[in-house]
């Protein structure tokens, strides 16, 4: 690890926490999910700009997710060889760079080609985040990061939740290409902010470190994997069928390939001996799938099957932050890690199931309050898992380990674009709702029950303080 230790007369802050390093983390950890849930409200316009339906403008969220999926896991990889700073530079700045290209983009397969870009810019925040986190606890001496952790917590889910009004509010004022507006002063904020304020990798730290210890065959593979079955996903039919056994041959030659590398890609190895850590990632994929299927399919409803415009579809989103915000306030200090997830399961399962009761004349009321219910396992949730990870992980590859939780809820993200591309293949109406309620509903059922009978939660509260 590259510490962040200051001149010895600082002693203030040779004790705690480098404060400097908070904004950019924050701000880095949100990119991807402003710009995985400003998206939302967008769906309907850029269809009707581009005269696309919406089972095709679905690829413009399972283009982003794709690229994060792939590159999450290589740019922990590096940040552990290299340090977060070089690559939250280089990542930030692809940021600003392909929010240009989405603002002229000719037709809508060069803004799917932006999104990819953008996609893979916003890697590198939240692993950042996390190497810091570990490498000024270290440094300080103190061992609990709980709120460090649920500073991020709270930025990252306020940012997913408001997303949808904040884009709104943009579609309304400036149409739909001022959602990537937007992020080029976020990109040279992170820029000016992560060179002046992240530490600098010691010569000694990086000498020796090459990119061949990075395991690009598996990286292709996986890639070619997630291709694969994301095409046939997209539009299922036997005409397809080519896709998915592509990706079942492209999966099991993935999956000897990583058994046999010493430093690979995704270490299959690590997954047989820390059943505990597969199953936060599975459950990361779970909440990930009901998420994105509810914040991408539920504004598209709005617009299309209750006749809202885009600015006050994404409005209504916004007690889901108000909720968000409060619930991870409250529980973002309590170690009770088990409890989070457990209840945050049970209410999310009674929220989706509040989807099969709309209609085309839904009252505001009651769209609202479903909308506020499903902020409150956005909070627990995400935080939960997060801090599941944290004490799940080795030390050594928190970084790669953090990333990897990130690639297992855009997985989820992933096949959320594929379900919400088949059930609103016809249009955002009703029956398309309904089908993604029940979707939403048999998802959070096989949640809970992972969560339930996973006994090495009472292990992860142990070690987070939780007194029995």
């Amino acid at each position: 690890m590259f510490h962040t230790g200051k001149k010895k007369n600082e002693t203030a802050i040779e004790n705690h926490f480098n404060q400097k390093l908070i904004l950019p983390m924050i701000l880095g950890s949100i990119l991807n999910p402003i710009n995985s849930s400003i998206m939302s409200v967008a769906l309907i316009p850029i269809g009707q700009a581009f005269h696309v339906p919406p089972s095709q403008t679905a690829w413009l969220v399972a283009a982003l997710y794709l690229a994060t999926a792939i590159g999450q896991p290589v740019v922990g990889k590096l940040i552990d060889l290299f340090g977060p700073r070089p690559l939250f530079l280089t990542a930030t700045s692809l940021v600003g760079i392909s929010s240009f290209i989405a603002i002229f983009a000719p037709d809508f397969w060069w803004l799917v080609a932006a999104r990819i870009l953008l996609g893979l810019g916003t890697c590198a925040g939240y692993p950042a985040s996390m190497y810091l986190i570990r490498s000024e606890a270290e440094r300080t001496g103190e061992a609990s990061p709980g709120s460090i952790l649920a500073t991020l917590g709270i930025a990252s889910q306020t940012i997913a939740v408001i997303g949808p009004a904040l884009g709104g509010v943009l579609i309304g004022a400036g149409g739909w290409k001022s959602i990537f507006i937007v992020n080029i002063p976020l990109s040279l904020a992170c820029i000016l902010l992560g060179y002046f304020r992240f530490p600098k990798a010691p010569p000694e730290a990086v000498e020796g470190k090459k990119l061949l210890a990075i395991d690009f065959t598996g990286i292709a593979l996986f890639g070619i994997t997630l291709t694969s079955l994301l095409l046939f996903l997209m539009h299922p039919s036997l005409s397809k069928i080519a896709f998915l056994i592509v990706a079942g041959i492209a999966g099991a030659i993935f999956a000897a390939t990583e058994l046999k590398m010493k430093k690979p890609f995704i270490d299959i190895r690590v997954f047989s001996g820390n059943i505990p850590l597969v199953l936060t990632y599975a459950r990361g994929l779970l909440s990930g799938l009901v998420a994105y299927s509810f914040i991408y399919g539920f504004p598209q409803w709005l617009e299309d099957g209750r006749g809202l415009s885009a600015s006050s579809g994404g409005l209504l989103m916004l007690p889901m932050s108000l909720t968000a915000i409060a619930v991870t306030r409250v529980t973002g200090k309590s170690p009770a890690i088990r409890l989070k997830l457990i209840a945050g399961s049970i209410v999310q399962f009674i929220a989706v199931s509040l989807l099969l009761f709309t209609h085309h004349t839904t009252s505001v009321v009651l769209i609202a309050f479903i909308v506020l219910l499903l902020g409150i396992p956005q909070g627990l949730l995400n935080l939960g898992n997060q801090n599941a990870v944290y004490y799940q992980a080795n030390p050594k590859q928190i970084g790669a380990s953090a990333g990897l939780l990130r690639t297992f809820m855009y997985l989820g993200a992933i096949l959320a674009s594929a379900a919400n591309g088949l059930f609103l293949k016809s249009g955002a109406n009703t029956p398309g709702i309904h089908h993604i309620g029940l979707f939403c509903g048999g998802v959070t059922l096989l949640l809970i029950l992972i969560t339930v009978l996973d006994h090495s939660l009472s292990i992860v509260n142990d070690k987070a303080g939780v007194k029995r």
